[in-house]
């Protein structure tokens, strides 16, 4: 891939600069998280199982979406590619928040995943493109903190919308909030060498990414970081997706589920930076430490809440959310930490597949724990499962020989 060639930007931008994104972002991404499977249960007819399987489905989309972001980067710069996907996600957010039809919604629902894919790539890259001689460590603390912050009061207001307007108005408000994002690069005045347009071979693009995956897999680092990554995605991707269908099923209101979400968020504010300074000071072994005690402490909890109800299950709800404040600032620096500025470039879009495919497969696990258990705290069993099965993986042997991509 080649690379991208700034030819000005405004004076003073930084990788901290692209971090600081992160605060738009998180409130618009808190707002979507808080209410959208609530919107997708009404729409699937109550049924919990079936929006797992939908949510299976969604992301089965969004990683043939992630596999395509390298070769888009080949034929467009990326600060092109971002102005482009921010203003698709102010749109379909706008729509979304007045669609009546349920077909509308979910139709919007599935094209607004393309930019939010896209945007999700390109900040850590910008990022790495920026950082300087200090790497990315410090930037990853910073942006995970803003993202958090972002996210502290975003579930408050969903609800607070949700209930005075209904549950889809709620996301006029991300709407605006990544306007806001949008404006916020665009101060940055980025302007990037404009790329030789070349022939789209549609036969050559599925080469070009079967042989980008073959060889990211060849190196055992970048496969140890990939799983590692897998295990973090699935425990938070079941947790969110049916948290909010378990408090409505114990009869608590909108209000509850607000509060809870936004008390789960704080950990994240408080912890972002220190174990993101930890991690820069320390390298891959304090990384490596921190993921393990949060995923063991994670899934510990989550055996736990198999077994809790109503005000225990949210205590312990927002106690998986300490834990898992030791694991997001640093689980992309498992990739980061053994990867050079050009590798990754080259490589970060197939690790990042490990988002959208954890997505997929995991939604369809826990929609079979529910349908063979007929009920949805089930699903906490395979959040324990996979948490086992991660604190293994980090734990077990020695750092990986690394084999070099030719």
């Amino acid at each position: 891939m080649k690379w991208d060639k700034y030819i000005s930007t405004k004076p003073g931008v930084s990788g901290f600069s692209f971090a600081n994104l992160g605060l738009f972002t998180g409130f618009g991404d808190g707002i979507r998280g808080a209410v959208n499977s609530l919107i997708l249960l009404g729409i699937l007819g109550g049924s919990a199982a079936l929006v797992g399987v939908y949510s299976s489905a969604y992301y089965a989309f969004g990683l043939m979406v992630q596999l395509a972001v390298g070769e888009s980067m080949r034929l467009f710069s990326k600060a092109k590619i971002f102005y482009v996907s921010m203003l698709a996600v102010v749109v379909c957010y706008f729509m979304m928040s007045f669609s009546i039809r349920p077909m509308t919604f979910v139709a919007l629902d599935l094209f607004v995943l393309v930019p939010l894919v896209f945007i999700g790539t390109l900040i850590p890259l910008f990022m790495a493109d920026f950082a300087g001689k200090d790497g990315v460590g410090g930037m990853y603390g910073r942006y995970y903190f803003w993202l958090n912050v972002g996210a502290l009061c975003s579930p408050m207001i969903a609800m607070a919308i949700a209930d005075r307007f209904g549950e889809r108005a709620s996301f006029f408000a991300a709407a605006v909030m990544y306007l806001v994002a949008f404006l916020m690069f665009k101060r940055y005045k980025i302007v990037a060498e404009e790329k030789a347009p070349g022939k789209i071979s549609p036969r050559r693009t599925v080469r070009s990414i079967m042989r980008g995956i073959r060889v990211y897999f060849r190196r055992a680092d970048f496969a140890r970081a990939y799983v590692v990554n897998v295990g973090y995605y699935a425990m938070n991707s079941l947790r969110g997706l049916y948290f909010p269908i378990l408090v409505m099923e114990d009869k608590f209101g909108v209000e509850t589920l607000g509060l809870v979400l936004t008390l789960g968020v704080i950990p994240y504010v408080i912890l972002s930076n220190p174990v993101g300074r930890l991690a820069r000071k320390y390298g891959q072994r304090m990384t490596n430490a921190l993921m393990a005690v949060g995923t063991a402490a994670f899934a510990a909890l989550s055996f736990a809440l198999f077994f809790a109800e109503g005000r225990a299950m949210l205590a312990l709800y927002v106690l998986t959310h300490i834990a898992n404040a030791l694991r997001e600032p640093i689980h992309d620096l498992m990739f980061f930490n053994v990867a050079n500025k050009s590798e990754q470039r080259r490589f970060y879009g197939v690790f990042n597949t490990s988002t959208n495919l954890t997505k997929f497969v995991i939604p369809l696990i826990g929609a079979a724990f529910i349908f063979v258990s007929g009920a949805t705290r089930f699903m906490w069993l395979a959040v324990g499962l996979f948490g086992i099965i991660s604190t293994f993986l980090l734990l077990s042997g020695s750092k990986p020989a690394t084999i070099r991509a030719k």
